[in-house]
């Protein structure tokens, strides 16, 4: 896939975890428990995900590449998952979808652009350059902008 599709796509994901957020927190809402809300949320994903997976692999892991992977990593990324999705249910309700988003979003690109930086979790680095300092105080200051009246 070229730059443009990559960069079009992880647009549509931003409002797919908008719609999926608020539909998510609603049925926790309606179930008086955010934590009914994730664990349904991330059984239909796990469902979709193994069926997905079964489907268009087309060659699995060799028993030793799945030996040569650190425990942690089996693990981290599903208790992360539970972590961000259960709080982001549970704080939509109260807080309201923009300001989740906002300063959800705030944050990923603070650490995004940090853990670049370092290239921390075995990513690409992507040395901090002035234009993305400044990018970063402009979102500060936009964020002030749409929060505080």
């Amino acid at each position: 896939m070229n730059n443009t599709t990559l960069l079009v796509l992880s647009f549509c994901v931003g409002i797919l975890v908008v719609i999926q957020g608020s539909i998510n927190a609603r049925l926790g809402t309606l179930l008086n428990n955010s934590l009914l809300a994730t664990s349904a949320a991330l059984v239909i994903s796990a469902c979709f995900t193994v069926t997905t997976a079964v489907v268009t692999i087309k060659q699995f892991p060799s028993a030793t590449q799945l030996q040569t992977v650190p425990v942690y990593m089996w693990f981290t990324g599903g208790v992360l998952s539970f972590l961000a999705v259960s709080i982001f249910y549970y704080i939509i309700p109260r807080a309201g979808i923009s300001t989740t988003v906002t300063f959800g979003l705030f944050g990923q690109i603070l650490f995004a652009a940090i853990a670049g930086h370092y290239g921390w979790f075995g990513t690409t680095v992507e040395p901090l350059s002035i234009k993305k300092i400044i990018g970063i105080l402009i979102m500060i200051v936009g964020i002030t902008i749409i929060k505080y009246k």
